[in-house]
C-alpha cells in the first residue's frame, strides 16, 4: 500500500500584473542557461529556489522563500489535492494526461510498494539534499504511476476539480490545475490508493533525496513526505520517449563497427531512414560519423534484462566495447531524435544509439520483479513542472 495524503498547499497568489507563467519552470535538470536567466527575472520564480545556490551550497534558498509569504506572493490552501492537466500532441496524436498532485510518504524499496525502474547519479542526490536541507520544503514534484481509479472515483475527481491556473508553454502544452478540497472526495482517493503501488516514472533522484532527508528528520512527521504528482496506468496520455545515446571515443570507426559485430548481429542498412524505418524489428539502431548506419540485436534468455534495449546498449556497447567504467568514452542522451540527426551531421560525436519507444507494459513489469534500468532509460512526455505549489514542512 502507498500512503498519499492531501496537504496544505502553498501556491502562487497572483499580482495584478502578474501571470502564472511568471512563477513556473520545468524541472530544474532541463533547463539551460539562456532560458534560466529569462525565468529568474521574475522575482518570485520557482528556479530563484531551485537554483540560485552560493559557491556550490544552498543557503538562502529558504530566506527567499520566506520572504515570498511575508510579501504576499503565496497564499497557503486548507488541506487539498490538485488536479493536474497537460493536453498536448505528439507523433500527430492529441493526448491529454492526468495527474493528481498530493504528498508521499517516503519508504525503503525493499518494502515493495514504492517501486523505482532506474539507477540514479549520487551526485545529483548529494545537491538535492543540500537544497532540501535549506529550504524545508519540496517545490517540484516526483511523477508516480498507479494503477488506477475506480470509473465512479475518476467522475467524481472530475467534476470536484476547480481550476486555479492555466498556461501553454513554448512547445503548445497546455498545463492546467484545479484544487479538490471537499473532504469526503479526499478520503475516497487516500483510501483507494492504499491498496496499490506506485512506480516511478520520473524523479527518482528527488524520492531518494526525500527519503534520504525523512531518515534524518525521523522525529517530524511531516519531513516524511514528498510532493508527488500520480499518474493511472490506465491514462491515454502516458506517452513515452527513448532517451538515445551519443558517444564520443578514440576508437576509430572499423574498430568499433569489428568489435559491437563480434558480441550482437548487426546489418548495415542504406542510410538514417532505412535504419529508422526498420527499427521497430531491432533492438536499436547505430550511426556513425561517416554517416554508416547499422541494425542491431542481441538475444540472451539468461536475465529478463536483456530484452531491454538500453541495457543492452549499457553492457555490451558502453561497457564492454568502449570501456565506458574506465572513462575511456564521453556518453550524452537525447530524447529527440531529430536533435540526434542534428548532432551527427554537424559529426559532433562518434556514435549515436538510437532506440525504440520504451512500453509502458515492460517497464512495469520488469520493475515489478525487482530490475532496475539503466539511467535514462525512459523520458515520460511531456515534463511535469513545478512551481504550481509547494509542500512546505516548517
Amino acid at each position: 500500500m502507498v500512503t498519499f495524503l492531501p496537504f496544505a498547499g502553498s501556491r502562487p497568489n497572483l499580482k495584478k500584473n502578474e501571470k502564472i507563467d511568471d512563477r513556473i519552470s520545468p524541472p530544474y535538470d532541463v533547463i539551460g542557461d539562456e532560458y534560466l536567466k529569462r525565468l529568474q527575472s521574475h522575482d518570485h520564480n520557482v528556479t530563484r529556489l531551485t537554483l540560485m545556490p552560493e559557491n556550490g551550497r544552498y543557503t538562502r534558498a529558504r530566506q527567499e522563500l520566506d520572504s515570498w509569504s511575508k510579501e504576499g506572493a503565496l497564499v497557503q490552501d486548507k488541506d487539498s489535492f490538485y488536479l493536474y492537466r497537460q493536453s498536448f500532441s505528439d507523433a500527430g496524436n492529441e493526448y491529454v494526461r492526468t495527474g493528481l498532485v498530493g504528498i508521499l510518504k517516503t519508504e525503503q524499496y525493499e518494502n515493495g510498494n514504492v517501486i523505482p525502474h532506474e539507477e540514479t547519479f549520487s551526485k545529483v542526490k548529494e545537491d538535492r539534499l543540500n537544497l532540501l536541507r535549506d529550504l524545508e520544503a519540496h517545490v517540484e514534484s516526483i511523477f508516480g504511476i498507479y494503477e488506477g481509479f475506480s470509473n465512479d472515483l475518476e467522475a467524481q475527481i472530475l467534476k470536484g476539480a476547480v481550476p486555479l491556473y492555466c498556461y501553454v508553454d513554448d512547445a503548445g502544452v497546455e498545463h492546467s490545475i484545479s484544487q479538490i478540497s471537499d473532504v469526503t472526495l479526499i478520503k475516497k482517493i487516500s483510501k483507494e490508493l492504499e491498496k496499490q503501488k506506485m512506480l516511478i516514472a520520473d524523479g527518482h533522484h528527488r524520492y531518494e533525496t526525500a527519503l534520504n532527508y525523512s531518515m534524518e528528520n525521523p522525529n517530524n512527521e511531516k519531513k516524511g513526505y514528498v510532493l508527488a504528482t500520480l499518474v493511472s496506468a490506465k491514462d491515454k496520455g502516458l506517452v513515452v520517449w527513448p532517451t538515445h545515446r551519443l558517444l564520443k571515443s578514440d576508437m576509430t570507426e572499423s574498430e568499433a563497427i569489428r568489435n559491437i559485430s563480434d558480441v550482437m548481429e548487426i546489418k548495415e542498412v542504406a542510410n538514417k531512414e532505412k535504419m529508422t524505418a526498420d527499427l521497430k524489428n531491432w533492438q536499436m539502431g547505430l550511426m556513425f560519423k561517416s554517416g554508416k548506419c547499422f541494425l542491431g540485436r542481441y538475444k540472451n534468455d539468461s536475465d529478463p534484462l536483456w530484452s531491454l534495449d538500453t541495457y543492452v546498449a549499457q553492457e555490451l556497447i558502453l561497457k564492454r566495447i568502449y570501456g565506458y567504467n574506465e572513462g575511456n568514452v564521453t556518453v550524452s542522451y537525447d530524447a529527440e531524435y531529430p536533435s540526434v540527426e542534428k548532432k551527427m551531421a554537424r559529426k559532433e560525436y562518434d556514435l549515436a544509439i538510437v532506440l525504440n519507444d520504451p512500453s509502458l507494459k515492460g517497464i512495469w513489469d520488469l520493475s515489478m520483479i525487482g530490475k532496475r534500468m539503466p539511467k535514462k532509460t525512459t523520458f515520460f512526455y511531456p515534463k511535469i513542472w513545478s512551481g504550481f505549489v509547494f509542500y512546505r514542512m516548517n
